[in-house]
C-alpha cells in the first residue's frame, strides 16, 4: 500500500472539459486551501487514438494525430502551464506549488479498459489484466486496438523557466510524492500495464514548452525496453538486476552513495552522458517507496542533476525517465531505476542517433562510462543542494 506524507497536501479538482487536476501543495507551502476554478469554455476532448502494431518487431506505435498541433515554445505570457491570468487562458486555473493534469493532446486515453464490472472480484480483474497483456503479445498482420491509458503533465513550478534540478529541496520532495501519487494511482487504473514518469529538459531534446514540467504515461502494454529486460531475467534468472545493481555499487563508477539511493554510470552506457540512480533496497516502483527514501531522494536527485549541469558552462540537455516494474507480472525481479541519458558528448558537440543506432539498434560509445564517470564525480563535487 502506498504510504502518503501528510505533510503534503493532495487538493483535487477539475478542468473546464472534464479532465483532472490534481495540486500538491509543498510541506512549507505559504499557499491557502483555496483554488479557482476553470471557467474556459474548452472544446470536447479528443477520442481515444488507436496503435498498430509492427509485425517483424512486436512493438506498438499509437497513432495519435491530436498532437499535431499542440503548442511549441510559447512566449513567457501565453504560458500554458503557468496560472491562468487575464491575458493567459492556461490549463491551470490557480496558482499552485505542483500541479498534474490529464494531457489535452494524450498519446494514451483518454479512455481505458472497460472489460470487467465495476464490482467485479479481485480474480476476475486479474485474469481480465493478464488476458489483456496476452493481447497486446500476440503477432499478427495489421492488429490494431485501442490507445487506452492515460498522460498527465506534471508541473515542477508555476515559473515560466527552469527544470527539476533548478527547484529548492522542499519543491523537489513535493514533486517526487506526485510521482509516487499518481503511480499507485494510475497503476490502478482498468487496461494500464506500466506507468512511466519522465521529464525531457532542453531544446535539444525536444522540448516543446520551457516551463519546468515533466510526463506521465500510462501504457496499455509492457513496454520493448521492459520486455527486453523481463527476457533477459528469463535467461539469467531472477536475481540479474539485484546481481546487475551490487556490481555497480562495488565498481569504479559510482558517483553518489546515499543511505538509501546511489547513482552510477553503467558499465555498458550507450548514450556521452548516461547514469543510473537506484534504490539500496527492492522497490518496483515509486509508489512503494518509504518517505525517509522520497526524503532523501530529493536531495541526491537534484545533486545529481547539478552536478551534470556543472560539466559545462551551459545547461545539459537530458531525458530522465523512472522504469518502474510493469503493474501486473515481475514486480518481485524488476526494480525501480531512474535512467538519465544526454546526448552531449562535448561542450559544443551533440551525439546524433545515426546509421547504426537509429536503424540497426547497435550502439558505438563515444565516450568511455570510466572516464565519463570521472569527469561527474568532480563537477557534483563542485555544486551544494
Amino acid at each position: 500500500m502506498t504510504t502518503q506524507d501528510p505533510r503534503i497536501a493532495v487538493r483535487r479538482s477539475s478542468l473546464a472539459d472534464g479532465r483532472e487536476l490534481i495540486y500538491f501543495d509543498d510541506a512549507d507551502t505559504v499557499l491557502g486551501p483555496e483554488r479557482a476554478l476553470d471557467e474556459r469554455e474548452l472544446d470536447p476532448r479528443p477520442a481515444t487514438a488507436h496503435m498498430r502494431q509492427d509485425p517483424l518487431t512486436g512493438d506498438w506505435i499509437s497513432i495519435a494525430a491530436n498532437r499535431q498541433n499542440r503548442m511549441f515554445l510559447p512566449p513567457a505570457h501565453l504560458d500554458p502551464l503557468s496560472p491562468q491570468s487575464p491575458g493567459n487562458p492556461s490549463e491551470i486555473p490557480s496558482v499552485y506549488d505542483v500541479a498534474v493534469f490529464e494531457n489535452k493532446s494524450p498519446s494514451f486515453g483518454p479512455g481505458l479498459a472497460d472489460d470487467v464490472a465495476a464490482d467485479a472480484s479481485a480474480d476476475a480483474i486479474t485474469a481480465a489484466a493478464a488476458a489483456r497483456l496476452a493481447e497486446t503479445r500476440t503477432i499478427g498482420i495489421e492488429r490494431s486496438l485501442p490507445s487506452i491509458g492515460r498522460c498527465e503533465v506534471v508541473c515542477f513550478s508555476p515559473e515560466h523557466e527552469g527544470s527539476f534540478g533548478t527547484q529548492s529541496v522542499s519543491r523537489a520532495r513535493t514533486v517526487i510524492e506526485a510521482w509516487a501519487h499518481r503511480t499507485a494511482e494510475l497503476s490502478a487504473l482498468p487496461g494500464v500495464q506500466q506507468v512511466f514518469p519522465f521529464e525531457n529538459r532542453g531544446e535539444a531534446i525536444g522540448v516543446t514548452l520551457g516551463h519546468p514540467h515533466g510526463q506521465i504515461y500510462s501504457y496499455p502494454y509492457v513496454t520493448p525496453r521492459t520486455q527486453r529486460l523481463l527476457d533477459a531475467i528469463d535467461d539469467y534468472g531472477p536475481t540479474l538486476v539485484a546481481d546487475h545493481i551490487a556490481r555497480e555499487l562495488d565498481g569504479p563508477r559510482v558517483l553518489i552513495r546515499g543511505e538509501h539511493w546511489s547513482a552510477f554510470v553503467p558499465f555498458a552506457a550507450r548514450w556521452p552522458i548516461e547514469v543510473h540512480l537506484v534504490p539500496h533496497r527492492h522497490v518496483p516502483d515509486l509508489a512503494e517507496t518509504t518517505l525517509d527514501e522520497r526524503d532523501e531522494l530529493a536531495r541526491v536527485y537534484l545533486r545529481l542533476l547539478r552536478g551534470i549541469d556543472a560539466l559545462y558552462h551551459t545547461p545539459t540537455p537530458y531525458i530522465a525517465g523512472w522504469h518502474q516494474a510493469p503493474v501486473h507480472e515481475r514486480r518481485d525481479e524488476v526494480r525501480l531505476t531512474l535512467q538519465l541519458t544526454s546526448p552531449r558528448r562535448a561542450a559544443d558537440k551533440l551525439k546524433f542517433l545515426a546509421g547504426s543506432e537509429a536503424a540497426m539498434g547497435a550502439w558505438i560509445g563515444d565516450v568511455t562510462p570510466e572516464a565519463q564517470a570521472e569527469a561527474l564525480r568532480a563537477a557534483i563535487e563542485r555544486v551544494h543542494v
